[in-house]
């Protein structure tokens, strides 16, 4: 099972790779009782794993894997959260990207900024693919 993802993993990096880059969201996040309270801000990057072949040539959007649907999927879903965990916040913004037709897989980085003292920020990243 484990030879399988890493090996899908390796074949994900053949296909083309679509990025949005620092997409910010306001969410509760954490589990202490004052990051419980208000909206936090919180910071994701994606790479969207498609095969940008047939879009490049027709460059006809309905060849192409609408970015901009996927954002507004995350954007909707993640707004309205309250996840204790960004592990689990990132496996949901994964799953809302496998959820489009034309992803092929994911690699989803969620930063918590301000979390530590003395540190920008704590990120987890997670890759995911369709099975």
């Amino acid at each position: 099972m484990e030879d399988d993802f890493y090996w899908g993993v390796q074949m994900m990096e053949l296909y083309d790779k679509i990025h949005i880059r620092d997409l910010q969201v306001r969410c509760i996040i954490g589990i202490e009782p004052e990051e419980r309270r208000e909206k936090q801000d919180i910071l994701i990057n994606l790479t969207l794993y498609t095969d940008c072949k047939h879009a490049g040539r027709s460059d006809t959007i309905s060849d192409a894997l609408d970015y901009k649907k996927v954002k507004k999927s995350i954007l909707k879903s993640i707004e309205n959260s309250s996840f204790f965990l960004i592990e689990r916040l990132a496996e949901e913004i994964a799953n809302i990207c496998l959820s489009f037709e034309k992803v092929i897989g994911v690699t989803v980085v969620v930063d918590k900024p301000a979390v530590l003292r003395f540190a920008r920020s704590v990120a987890v990243e997670i890759t995911r693919m369709k099975k």
